[in-house]
């Protein structure tokens, strides 16, 4: 019954007399109880009402031909919508015990009997149509408390999801807060080493020994800070998926014994035992990041490991994936860090006594390099105290012959003498002249793009050593000037710049240059740049 429906009675009657003296008394009082009268003149008919309406109450006779009251109460009451439908008998015959136990089976409330009495009539029908009403509003209020839940279940449900993002927002904000603080630990670490060493050369009566000394201190901890910076701009780039693998055959045992070497000759294994047992498997995947994620692990297992512990790295081949392992003995992962162990910014436990250091973005960089390799990383311990084990898995590939020939370097410049360094930091433009004058080269410098361009024009350099983010113009300026120039076209163009995204080596090659070197540059990697120069242009 909708909210603007009147109550409705049915009336059910064969005979037209009998029929219309009930209605017509009915309707008296139909404005003033507030109900409608429907009428039938038939079962058939009464339940084809029964099917498009809801009843208050429905007068039924009781001998009706075909079907008569009895029947068609049954079936009305049969069908879960209308079986609640009070149903008042009207007969004109005295019914006996047995009839009137018939009827209220049938789901009957009353007998009737006509000549109908207008008082008693009145009166009944008025208790079912308020009935009816009154559950009407029963279930206007049930409706509507039913959609308050609703909207309160809802509004539980959020408020729970907003407090729980406030929590992983403050978890996040403090794990931050955590990873700056050791960044800026890590930085100042090396820093300090550099500062003090660098100091030490410049006083008075510092020996040979002890400068040599300052400056593999200052060799050693600059390379650091590299590795710090570059695993940061790794870990950005994987994350927004900006790093492009250079796939290629790949046998896992030599990287991983690579590796090992490298460790074990920087003497970070010696208070370990470290075991190697690499066997031979392929994949199809980078070999730089390959390294990464095995020198990561490895890096990981010796600094939350104490000395005296055991390490071991395994390769295997299982199925149709290559296994790399990394088991140690050392403090082990608490059961609530291990399954965020390779998220970002979750570091264990941070001490000030730690002796390796570390900002724990390390196998976050693991996770996102073995992902897209299409491989996974697990990691497991059975708790702090019982060691750790990180085990890599990746798609495994077909055996190849490949021939593996080491890049030669000339130990001198050759013909290739002259070298214009444009450079706008005075302290790594004179650095970097010395260096390269120190190897016999001739070196010119520029401290702007401009003056870049004039002194090419007019030495025409057989090497440009430019820098990106110039003063005046740019490093892509400068190379498209001198590209533009029939003099100075013919000139090696190499980029240096701290950005090496590849957006950055793109737009390097675009240009004009010939070479993109990230800084800072190995002098091995920036000498056989130089030396690989050779004029490609005869000069007007």
């Amino acid at each position: 019954m909708a909210k603007s429906e009147k109550p409705k009675i049915l009336v059910v009657n064969d005979d037209a007399a009998s029929l219309l003296a009930l209605t017509s008394l009915l309707e008296q009082w139909a404005a003033e109880t507030n109900y409608e009268v429907v009428t039938a003149r038939s079962g058939q008919e009464a339940l084809r009402h029964v099917l498009t309406y809801d009843f208050a109450v429905i007068l039924l006779d009781v001998n009706m031909p075909g079907m008569d009251g009895f029947e068609t109460a049954e079936i009305i009451h049969a069908r879960p919508r209308s079986a609640d439908i009070p149903i008042i008998f009207i007969t004109a015959f005295v019914a006996d015990e047995i009839d009137r136990l018939k009827a209220y089976q049938r789901g009957a409330v009353d007998f009737m009997f006509t000549p109908v009495i207008p008082q008693i009539l009145h009166a009944k029908v008025s208790v079912f149509v308020a009935l009816a009403m009154k559950n009407e509003e029963l279930k206007r209020q049930a409706h509507k408390l039913s959609q308050r839940t609703t909207e309160l279940t809802a509004t539980n449900k959020r408020l729970i999801r907003e407090m729980e993002e406030r929590r992983d927002a403050e978890r996040k904000s403090h794990a931050k807060d955590e990873f700056l603080a050791m960044l800026g630990h890590e930085l100042r670490n090396p820093l300090s080493a550099i500062s003090s060493a660098a100091s030490l050369i410049g006083l008075p009566g510092t020996g040979p020994e002890t400068a040599a000394r300052a400056r593999a201190i200052i060799q050693r901890q600059s390379q650091h800070l590299s590795h710090i910076v570059d695993d940061l701009l790794d870990l950005s780039r994987a994350m927004s998926g900006k790093i492009l693998l250079n796939r290629q055959p790949t046998e896992i045992s030599a990287i991983v014994k690579g590796c090992y070497e490298t460790f074990r000759a920087t003497g970070r294994m010696l208070d370990y035992t470290v075991e190697l047992d690499a066997n031979t498997g392929w994949v199809h995947a980078d070999p730089t990041r390959i390294e990464q994620i095995t020198s990561n692990l490895i890096d990981n297992a010796l600094k939350y490991t104490p000395a005296g512990g055991r390490i071991d790295i395994v390769t295997r081949v299982e199925g149709e994936e290559v296994l790399i392992t990394v088991r140690d003995s050392g403090m082990g992962i608490g059961p609530d860090l291990l399954p965020q162990v390779f998220d970002v910014f979750v570091q264990g436990s941070i001490t000030i006594d730690r002796a390796q250091g570390g900002l724990g973005i390390g196998l976050a960089l693991v996770r996102r390099l073995v992902e897209l390799h299409g491989g996974s990383v697990t990691a497991h311990s059975d708790g702090p105290g019982t060691g750790s084990t990180f085990m890599i898995r990746l798609p495994r590939s077909e055996a190849v012959v490949q021939e593996v020939s080491a890049p030669h370097l000339d130990d001198e410049a050759g013909g290739m003498r002259s070298v214009l360094l444009i450079e706008d930091n005075d302290d790594g433009r004179d650095m970097m002249a010395s260096m390269l004058t120190s190897f016999g080269y001739e070196v010119r410098c520029a401290a702007d793009g401009l003056q870049g361009v004039s002194m090419a024009a007019a030495d025409l350099p057989d090497v440009a050593l430019v820098d990106i983010g110039l003063p005046g113009i740019d490093g892509y300026e400068v190379a498209r000037r001198l590209r533009a120039d029939a003099g100075t076209r013919g000139i090696r163009l190499i980029a240096l710049t701290g950005y090496g995204q590849a957006e950055d080596n793109r737009r390097v090659l675009e240009a004009g240059f010939d070479v993109h070197l990230v800084k800072p540059v190995q002098m091995d990697e920036l000498l056989e740049a130089i030396n690989q120069a050779v004029p490609h242009v005869v000069r007007a």
